[in-house]
This record gives C-alpha cells, structure tokens and sequence, in this order.
C-alpha cells in the first residue's frame, strides 16, 4: 500500500531516533511480509487474543506498510485506524516484531480504556510508559546497541526517556507539559503490567 506517514496521525514513535540505522529500509511487499511472519511472535499473537477476548479483533487491514517522511518514526498507533509500520526504516525481522509489539500496547491500552483520549498528555504518556516497558523497547541488550551503556537503573531511565520523546512529538503537549505529566502517571502507569501477569 502506497502512502505518506502524514495520510495517518502517528501517536507515537516505537523505535524513535535512536534506531541503529535509519537510513536502510525495505519495500513495502517485503516488508508486508515480514509483519505477516511478526504475527506468529508469540506476544504479538498473545497481545492480539487478549484484544479479541476484550471485543478488539486485530484485522490484517488494520496493519499497514507505509514510508514515513519522519525519519525518527519506526512505526505508530492511531486510534480507529491502526497501526502503522515504517517499512523505509526497517531493516530486520526483530524490528518489525517490536514495533508490532509496542503499537499493540497502545492498541490494548486504547481498547481497554473506552475514554481514551490521545490529545491528553497524561493519557499519552501513560500509554508510552507502559509500551515502552512492556514490549522490551528497553532491554539492556537494546540500550547498549543505542550506545546507552549505564547498566544500573538503565531500565526506568530508558522507559522515561523514550516516553518523553513520544509524548512531546504530541502536539498537543508543550515539552513542559509532557514532562510533568510522565512525572505525575509514572508509579501507576510503570506498575500497570496489563495485560501480562509481570513485566515480559
């Protein structure tokens, strides 16, 4: 499917700018593909079960392979219109996987909430802090790869970090605002391991 990033609003940005290489890319038919062989991850097809069992089905129209004119964007989530994958900025199996997992959590969090409301910074950030936990945009091995070598604490510091960019990409949130309201949704939100039984 041909397209510009802007043809759908994106809500938030699951590999952001500290992508290894964003510069490489695939087609779109290789890169449809590769988010056909990203469903059979085992949490893609968990997160897409606890969304059916909530009255959310994940329809393949849902998923589109578009190029993103946003070089900091890997992917994103729009409410009512799905997720998007930034096939020019991907280059791996693995990455697709984790852009799938991390926009399922904004789509989980969107079917579970019924109120949600994007253009509140406190909803967005709480959405970001919870994807970027839960989908392990943070693990260690990743970080490192990003040259973020601190190995104490690196975990929060991370999910505080790329949430913060997400949510100030919102225009609805000044930088001010983003900041306090990651500060003030950051215990509950960090905490909220929905719909897994602890943090993957």
């Amino acid at each position: 499917m041909e397209g510009e990033a802007a043809a759908v609003p994106i809500v938030s940005a699951s590999t952001s700018d500290e992508t290894n290489n964003p510069n490489a890319g695939m087609s779109q038919e290789g890169c449809t593909d590769r988010i056909r062989e990203g469903l059979k991850h085992p949490t893609v097809r968990f997160l897409r079960e606890q969304m059916e069992k909530a009255g959310c089905p994940v329809w393949m129209r849902l998923l589109l392979a578009i190029n993103c004119r946003d070089q900091g964007s890997a992917g994103g989530y729009a409410s009512k219109r799905g997720i998007t994958i930034c096939c020019n900025h991907m280059t791996f199996q693995d990455e697709i996987n984790q852009v799938l997992i991390h926009e399922l959590i904004h789509a989980c969090d969107d079917c579970r909430a019924k109120n949600m409301d994007w253009k509140n910074c406190a909803h967005h950030a709480c959405s970001e802090i919870r994807a970027n936990h839960l989908s392990g945009d943070c693990h260690y091995k990743r970080e490192l790869l990003r040259g973020f070598m601190k190995i104490r604490g690196h975990e929060q510091e991370c999910v505080q970090r790329r949430a913060l960019k997400s949510v100030q990409k919102n225009p609805h949130c000044s930088d001010a605002a983003a900041r306090d309201a990651i500060g003030a949704v950051w215990d509950i939100c960090y905490n909220d391991t929905f719909p897994f039984e602890r943090a993957p």
